[in-house]
């Protein structure tokens, strides 16, 4: 067996041992299931509300919106919180030490980030289809659109990820990586329409994954007449495939060589640093 094939299946079980713990840690699945209660509490008082100039509910309009901002928040946060706290407690430094252990260790967060996306978004569809009437789920193309703006969303966003957590080494700082990313939520229509926002604003809105994904999941979950309140009045199957996967090659390119520096600059040194200023945080 090749390293590199070693360094695969061991990344790939050392995803699933990071699953298993994740599910079961009463404070990972509370990060899991609040937000998804308040997500649909909120869709159940909105589910008597219209969507502008439309009889549809708003409600049932904010379901996939929110699955696809999930997605996003997965791929960019997710990932760049696990690198970010791995980097000060010496996790990153150890897989370094290790033949082809970044390999390994990046495998694994794939594997974790995907399973607790996929995951937290079927916590949000299943109860959604009791709550919100109108979605568009038996059809085998819903489905199959679903899948691939998941799939291709992930791509997207978890290499971005990756090099937002390796220019960050205290996870005190997550607030300037939320920051801007809620900033994006807001005026990515994942709430209400974005043709209500200036045309300026939409304009920057387009440029960044987090609408795509959000129109990617409402043109799989939501009737076809909805795509009117929409840019253009139509779903944009294309600019959709096109701007992650704008967004996917970029970050498959810049990713590997982001990290390799990262890697390269961690000692045993930085991580005592590291340490040491935490502990004078808590002290």
């Amino acid at each position: 067996m090749t390293p590199v094939l070693t360094a695969v299946r061991s990344g790939l079980a050392r995803g699933g041992i990071e699953l298993r713990q994740t599910f079961t840690t009463a404070q990972d699945l509370w990060t899991y299931f609040f937000p998804t209660a308040i997500l649909l509490v909120v869709m159940f008082f909105t589910r008597d509300v219209s969507v502008p100039g439309t009889s549809f509910s708003l409600g049932s309009r904010t379901l996939p919106s929110a699955i696809g901002m999930g997605v996003a928040f997965g791929g960019l946060v997710n990932v760049a919180q696990q690198l970010i706290v791995e980097r000060e407690d010496g996790t990153l430094l150890r897989a370094k030490a290790v033949p082809n252990g970044m390999l390994g260790y990046l495998i694994g967060k794939i594997v974790l980030i995907s399973g607790i996306t996929v995951v937290s978004t079927t916590l949000q569809l299943v109860p959604g289809l009791f709550l919100v009437d109108g979605l568009t789920v038996t059809s085998l193309t819903s489905w199959l659109t679903l899948a691939w703006v998941l799939a291709l969303g992930l791509v997207a966003t978890m290499p971005i990820g990756a090099i937002i957590g390796s220019l960050f080494d205290n996870p005190r700082n997550m607030g300037l990586i939320m920051l801007p990313i809620m900033g994006l939520v807001a005026s990515s229509g994942i709430f209400y329409p974005i043709t209500n926002f200036p045309a300026w604003l939409q304009g920057v809105a387009q440029v960044f994954p987090i609408y795509w994904l959000g129109l990617g999941m409402r043109s799989a979950l939501l009737p076809e007449n909805l795509s009117a309140v929409e840019i253009g009045q139509s779903w944009r199957h294309l600019e959709t495939l096109g701007v992650l996967g704008i967004w996917a090659v970029v970050g498959l390119v810049v990713a590997p060589v982001v990290l390799r520096r990262m890697a390269r600059r961690e000692s045993g040194s930085s991580v005592a640093a590291r340490r040491e200023k935490a502990l004078q945080r808590v002290a």
